[in-house]
């Protein structure tokens, strides 16, 4: 193999799975000039273009998606064995990716990220906040984090929190002004803060229980929101009702910032889960992550 081509794939596996020349750039911690470079350099060398370029868009041809098909994986695969060989000395580094929703943050991956910061400084953490539901392994991730019902039945899952309700609050001051709803019917009255699922489009049904049966309610309301950790936010400044994750609104509910109401009908979740493909199993960084949020998570359970 032409060994200078060796050096350049990174940034045409960069390019391929951002769609751009820009954010392969920002990716890689280099200038977009030198990704540029990069392309042609490798293009010249093999004498076919890999991608097709316009001023909005970054599409592999033919001959760059055959090339990305069979560099990833052999990449990927030199990178896993690399990372295990400075496992061995005591040394887990590199770039470990995790996609997460915004309900995660909080709840698993800022503590998590602390004591990682503690214990591995020779690995860095990237976190990229999407709420949509995304394909890990397209988008160059090493591993993902979402509610256990959303995970692909391909992929290995490994728990991170108990289940945890759904709950339905509001500040006092707002219940003050317009009463408390008593049943599920009443919630039609009231202003709720709705969300708008960003992949569908669709206004979220709250997910309740009515004498011991789930159901879906759609609910009335004058703010609509695309991030459920808005929601708290609203509802402490007194808009409406919201629909939020108990664990999210505890310490309010605690401190009387929130009340909560309908306490029967809260909504049952099965916990928050990591997930990625199976060959990534013995990726140090992999483990190390998992080890460390066990430890981590276990604690903050307890107290």
């Amino acid at each position: 193999m032409d060994r200078d081509l060796l050096g350049h794939l990174p940034v045409i596996l960069a390019v391929a799975r951002r769609k751009s020349f820009v954010g392969a750039a920002s990716d890689l911690g280099m200038g977009a000039s030198a990704v540029s470079h990069s392309v042609r350099l490798v293009e010249e060398r093999l004498g076919v273009p890999l991608f097709a370029r316009t001023t909005r868009s970054v599409a592999l041809t033919e001959a760059g998606s055959a090339l990305v098909a069979s560099a990833a994986p052999a990449l990927e695969d030199i990178g896993e064995r690399v990372e295990r060989i400075r496992s061995v000395k005591g040394r887990v580094a590199g770039h470990l990716r995790l996609n997460a929703p915004r309900l995660a943050l909080a709840m698993v991956t800022t503590p998590v990220a602390r004591e990682m910061a503690k214990r591995f400084p020779d690995l860095t953490v990237e976190i990229y906040a999407d709420d949509a539901i995304a394909d890990i392994v397209e988008d160059g991730f090493d591993a993902g984090i979402r509610l256990g019902e959303m995970i692909a039945e391909d992929m290995v899952a490994v728990r991170l929190t108990p289940p945890f309700r759904a709950i339905v609050v509001a500040a006092p001051s707002y219940l003050s002004e317009r009463g408390r709803p008593k049943t599920i019917a009443d919630l039609k009255d009231h202003n709720c803060i709705t969300y708008r699922l960003i992949k569908s489009g669709a206004l979220y049904r709250w997910a309740l229980r009515d004498n011991g049966r789930q159901v879906a309610v759609a609910v009335p309301g004058t703010t609509v929101i695309n991030d459920p950790m808005y929601a708290r936010e609203l509802a402490l400044a007194s808009v409406g009702l919201a629909y939020v994750m108990e664990p999210l609104v505890r310490a309010d509910i605690a401190a009387g910032r929130l009340t909560q109401v309908l306490p029967k009908s809260s909504g049952e979740w099965p916990g928050l889960f990591l997930y990625y493909p199976q060959r990534a199993s013995l990726a140090p960084k992999l483990r190390a992550f998992i080890d460390t949020a066990r430890d981590v998570l276990r604690g903050r359970q307890r107290t």
